[in-house]
Order: structure tokens, then sequence, then C-alpha cells
């Protein structure tokens, strides 16, 4: 048993195929699929898809920092009214991104801390992405609790960072890149965590991890995630999928 804690399957790379993409996923033991909204369209999009395949899909909602721009009332609207389907399982993802700046930085504070406070009114955990950002989104998850806990994705911070975000409750999540020979930092945060606090995912059709790199990624790789940390820790993949699993389910309350 092994969760895909955030995927895109919802992306337009998987139209002609996505039910050969799940066979092999299952075939390769990957039990749960978390599909990740971050506009308006694919937050509807993924709870369409944990509808049509509820054995092995679950949703999350949430406008992503390159989408803050396009916020509106109706926006809130209509997140809150998705948030309320039993599918759905956390908020997000949320965050900021100074890498690619596709939104002002002022409003994507705005639109993070907006989204914090919804998740917190919905009760949900929140799904968190960080590029390029570490003392904002630090301070603003600081100042602006939720109480709902929530998971770093494709954690590729320090390890000075790490803790901090495991002091305050948070799961990190591990990727495709943590398999890369420049992933240095990554390999010494995955060594260091402790066990009951992190989650695997594959972000497909981004980030493949080796030895498929170049290729669309999809999830049924996220065994290579595991294999990897099985490595860096010096335990079996049969433990590490065993708490990467356990640890979604307390991440998600499921």
């Amino acid at each position: 048993m092994i969760w895909d804690t955030h995927a895109h399957l919802d992306d337009k790379q998987f139209k002609a195929d996505r039910d050969i993409v799940l066979q092999r996923a299952r075939e390769a033991g990957i039990t749960t699929i978390v599909n990740i909204g971050h506009s308006e369209a694919t937050s509807k999009e993924s709870v369409e898809l944990a509808t049509k395949y509820p054995s092995l899909f679950y949703a999350t909602v949430g406008i992503h920092p390159h989408d803050a721009k396009d916020c509106n009332d109706q926006t809130w609207i209509l997140l809150e009214r998705l948030a309320q389907n039993p599918k759905v399982i956390a908020w997000g993802e949320i965050g900021l991104d100074y890498y690619r700046d596709l939104s002002p930085r002022d409003v994507q504070r705005k639109v993070f801390i907006q989204q914090l406070e919804l998740a917190k009114e919905s009760g949900l955990p929140v799904v968190i992405h960080n590029r390029d950002a570490h003392g904002d989104i630090l301070k603003i998850i600081k100042e602006n609790p939720t109480g709902t806990g929530g998971v770093f994705h494709s954690y590729s911070g320090s390890w000075e960072m790490a803790k901090e975000l495991l002091k305050i409750g948070y799961y990190l999540s591990f990727s495709g890149p943590l398999t890369y020979k420049n992933s240095r930092h990554t390999v010494e945060v995955a060594g260091k965590m402790p066990e009951d606090r992190f989650v695997v995912e594959t972000d497909c059709p981004y980030l493949t991890p080796e030895p498929y790199r170049g290729k669309r990624n999809e999830p049924a790789y996220v065994r290579e995630v595991v294999s990897k940390i099985a490595e860096i820790r010096g335990i079996t993949f049969e433990k590490v999928a065993h708490l990467s699993t356990e640890n979604a389910q307390k991440l998600f309350r499921i």
C-alpha cells in the first residue's frame, strides 16, 4: 500500500490514457491518489475525479500562488462549496512562489493568508507550495495558524527550516527531485526527519524521478521515491511504504 499524496491526473497530458496510467498505478501498489486543485477549474476537476474513481482518489481545492492575481469573491464561494464534498480532504495547493512571480508578491501573500483562514474555517489541513519564499512563508504560517496541520509538498528546503516546520506540526513530502544527483539538502532532510512526519508524492506529470527523468511522471513512479528514502535511511522498501501510508492517513485524517 502506497499513497501518492500529490498528483495532477486532471492534467491534459493524461487525457488520452488516464485509465491505463491508473491501471499501472494499481499494479505498482498505489492504493490512494490525492489529486490536487490549484485553480478554480482544477479544483472542480479534482472533485470530479474523486467522484468518478471513489476507491482510488481523494481531492483538494485551492488557488496556487501563480493564480492569486485572478481571485475574486466568486472564487471563494466556489471553493467553499467544493470543500464541503466528503472526498475533499485538504485545502491546497496554496503558498508563495517567488521564482516565477506570476502574481505580484503582495497579492500572493494576501491570497495565501486568506486561504489559511478558509482552511481553518473548513477544518481542513493545508497543502503548501513554497518556492524561493522560505522566510515569508515561515513567517505567515506562524502568524496565521490553522490548527488543522498540513504538509509542505515536494520539500526542497534546508534541514534548519525543516526543524522549524516539524516543530509547529507540519509534515514534509518528498518527490522525484530526491532521486537527483544534486539533491544534497533534500537527502539530508530525508535522512534526519522523524519517521512519523513524512509522506511521498509524484507531483505528476512533473518532477519525474530517476530512472524515468525526461518522461512524463505518473503515480506508479512514486515507488522510486520510496526506494530512495529506504536507501538513505537504511531500512526496507516495505517499511518506508508502510510509514508513508500511515503518515498520510494521519495527515489527511483518513
